[in-house]
Order: structure tokens, then sequence, then C-alpha cells
């Protein structure tokens, strides 16, 4: 059965609030770990062009595991079809997606804290050159309505009670943005 993975993103505004109000409502976080993303899209692909429809890969390391990950986008760039599997070799991985017609974008390095609200995950991220990041997903059957789920998913985030600002960029965009900023 193909899974759809759905997500909400906040930029964090105070991250010390938003521990508290993580801990009030039984949220613990696990300790950091490093995530460094190479992210591809499709060489006839750019940024500014819509991603709903469009496959885009990820070549994610933690702690020397190797995952690739193609999501695309349904709904909206965070209601994605999702399939991922551990690869051996990341060198051959990278090659294998040039000549399947991917290009490489941006790499993003983050420390990720995770953690669980009932059947949702939280991901409370660190993002290199872009700051901290909270993300609440759920993966559901692909036919669910994205929408629908995020405005739960949004309505949870909600009732934390902190200042939260919500962003709909994906991380490779905001990284792209920030990186232009910084030149």
């Amino acid at each position: 059965m193909e899974a759809q993975e759905i997500e909400v993103k906040y930029r964090v505004i105070e991250q010390d609030a938003l521990l508290r109000a993580l801990a009030d409502h039984g949220v613990s976080l696990s300790a950091p770990v490093l995530q460094e993303d190479q992210a591809y899209a499709p060489v006839w692909w750019d940024y500014g062009k819509p991603k709903t429809g469009v496959p885009f890969g990820r070549l994610r390391t933690v702690q020397g595991t190797h995952l690739f990950t193609v999501k695309t986008p349904q709904d909206n760039e965070m209601a994605c079809l999702e399939a991922e599997t551990v690869v051996n070799d990341a060198e051959q991985m990278h090659e294998a997606l040039l000549q399947m017609g991917f290009r490489p974008t941006v790499q993003i390095v983050k420390a990720r804290r995770t953690g669980r609200a009932g059947r949702w995950s939280l991901c409370l991220d660190e993002v290199e050159d872009v700051g901290p990041f909270l993300e609440i997903e759920t993966v559901t059957a692909a036919d669910e309505p994205g929408l629908a789920v995020q405005a739960q998913l949004d309505a949870w985030a909600t009732g934390l009670g902190v200042k939260l600002e919500r962003v709909t960029d994906t991380y490779d965009s905001l990284v792209r943005l920030a990186q232009q900023h910084s030149t």
C-alpha cells in the first residue's frame, strides 16, 4: 500500500517555551541526532516551479546509515506520497540518481530531536543556516485528504499555546533561500 506523509512545519520563536509546552503535553524528546541530507530534483525542474506531482529524492545519512527517500507532493509540499529504503552505498545511490535524471540541489544539515504525541511524530530540528523548527507529521493511506489532516495537526500545535510561525516551504527551499541571502 502506498503511504502518504502529511506534516506541518513551524519556525520556533521561543524554544524554551516550546520545550515546556511539549513536556506539559507529555512529549519527551530524544537526544539530538545529526542528519545530513542531500536533496535531489528532476533535471527539468527548478525552484519557483510548482512541486505538486513532481518526485523529489533525498539521500540522508544518520549515524553511518544511508536512507534514500522519494517524496511526491500531492495536495501541497507537506503532503507527499513517500517511499524510503536503506542503501548500502551512498555514492552509488548518488550516481544512480544522476543516471535516472535527477540533479543535486542543496544539502541540509540538522540536529534532530524526536518525540511522539499519540500517533503523531514530532521533530524539533536545529537546521544549519535557518534555525529551529518544529515538524508534526503522520503517515496515512495515500488517499487520505492531506489538507484535512494538516488542519488537525495545526490545531494541536496551536493548542500548545506558544508562539510558532507556520511555514509552508520544505527545508530544501528554506536552506536555498538562506544561502542566496548570505551571498
